[in-house]
């Protein structure tokens, strides 16, 4: 974890916001109180994306091998670092600044002009914080497909621009309220994400996608005919624990996406725990059929997509769909994830099938499932099997091409600058050695540590 948000600092903030509602009710009554504990809400869901950060490097370490193992905690410990910064001086602004163009913010950098007054919604630094954790996630997604061949230092100006320019832009063309997908509609039918599917997870995906490509394969990836081979990871329980981590942040990214505490954030917090359990467990199904082994990482993955898949719809998605949702998510991912290690992209971890492929299914899938529930749903418009009609699966893939055109041109051009100047990736002789040693100076593990082979 990059930042400790300890039991002590939580149950004071909370204390700070909770003693003041006796007297914001004699104040401003309900909606006084409603703000304090929509702000409360959303501060606590916030941190628990936060915690996702380690989710991710522990995921992504136990996936790699050993002798890359502190390059890969590194990497995750500056996407928080440098994208908290980034997002600061522009990537806020740029995500929910005064459109221009429907494509970005032209106000709000540095934070200016933001108010710490709770009263009718959220304050200011209660949205920054809970947006700037979704913008490390998104490019810490890339990380992974990444990894074990990727300069540190180019990997940190990829960390900036992602969280300055790309990923705020994307935002800005939806949740930013007035941007170009945001606008996108086909009769009464309007795009619908509501905690990222492709807004936020996607956009890793495809940044990782670009970054595979560009970087080509690790040494020994393949054979000389080119036939893929395993290069398995180093530590099955750092992989498991990771998915954990990361299953127990996803109540609060999706729950929290709400912004606002009322009804909607246990209908999230359901369909996000019943799709995470049908990805893990119908990615495990078809990996075990194929292979005749249960293949644990993979299971993890499955787990990881059915999250991903549900993120689009969770609050439109009644139980049932969000377990065909998640479920398909983990069928898709074990077939995506073969797909691409046999076209020669090389993805370590899976990044780009768990958060791009699964991803784009997700928001097409709001097409399908979403259905009015009870009064609370984000979206007028219900999906295919619900009644709706094929205008809300036509807007959605509408909106998954145009993030996927924006994010692989970008990113494309900044991997191919940064590969023409100051290199994208490391000798050959430092990937035999490993990042820990060549790129930070000393091994992950001591000497006394037994890890298996180097690979």
């Amino acid at each position: 974890m990059k930042r400790k948000f300890g039991v002590g600092a939580l149950i004071a903030a909370g204390t700070v916001l909770i003693g003041s509602v006796p007297a914001m009710a004699q104040d401003g009554g309900a909606e006084a109180v409603q703000a304090v504990m929509d702000n409360l809400w959303v501060f606590i869901a916030g941190i628990l994306v936060f915690l996702m950060q380690a989710g991710f490097g522990m995921v992504e370490a136990g996936m790699t091998r050993a002798k890359n193992v502190g390059n890969i905690m590194a990497k995750n410990l500056a996407d928080m670092c440098i994208g908290a910064l980034a997002f600061f001086a522009f990537g806020y602004g740029i995500a929910y600044g005064t459109d221009a163009v429907s494509l970005f913010g032209t106000d709000g950098f540095f934070l200016s002009g933001m108010s710490n007054a709770i009263d009718g919604g959220l304050s200011g630094p209660t949205d920054f914080f809970f947006q700037v954790v979704f913008a490390a996630t998104a490019v810490t997604i890339a990380s992974g497909a990444m990894a074990e061949r990727t300069k540190f230092t180019a990997y940190l100006v990829f960390s900036f621009f992602m969280t300055a320019l790309i990923y705020p832009v994307v935002v800005h063309s939806f949740w930013g309220g007035d941007g170009l997908i945001a606008d996108l509609a086909i009769g009464d039918a309007k795009f619908g994400d509501f905690a990222g599917s492709t807004i936020v997870h996607s956009t890793g995906g495809w940044a990782a996608l670009m970054g595979a490509i560009f970087l080509g394969p690790r040494i020994g990836k393949y054979d000389e005919d080119g036939n893929p081979r395993a290069l398995p990871g180093h530590n099955i329980a750092f992989v498991v624990l990771g998915v954990f981590i990361l299953w127990f942040g996803w109540f609060g990214f999706n729950p929290g996406s709400e912004l606002a505490a009322d009804n909607v954030v246990m209908h999230a917090a359901l369909t996000t725990l019943l799709a995470a359990a049908a990805g893990g467990l119908v990615a495990g199904a078809v990996i075990w059929r194929k292979s005749g082994s249960l293949d644990v990482a993979m299971t993890g993955n499955g787990v990881l997509a059915g999250l991903v898949g549900i993120t689009a719809g969770t609050a439109t998605m009644n139980p049932m769909g969000a377990v065909v949702t998640g479920g398909i998510a983990g069928a898709i991912v074990v077939y995506s994830v073969l797909f691409f290690d046999r076209r020669g992209v090389d993805d370590p971890v899976g990044a780009i099938s768990v958060h791009g492929v699964c991803g784009v299914w997700g928001t097409l899938a709001v097409g399908l499932f979403s259905r009015y529930a009870d009064g609370f749903v984000a979206t007028d418009n219900a999906g295919l099997f619900y009644g709706g009609g094929g205008d809300q699966l036509l807007v959605q893939l509408i909106g998954v091409v145009l993030v996927f055109a924006w994010v692989t041109v970008t990113t494309g051009i900044l991997f191919a600058v940064m590969s023409k100047t100051m290199g994208l990736r490391v000798s050959r002789e430092e990937e035999i050695g490993g990042l820990d040693l060549h790129e930070h100076g000393v091994p992950g593990y001591g000497p006394d540590v037994t890890v298996g082979s180097q690979g």
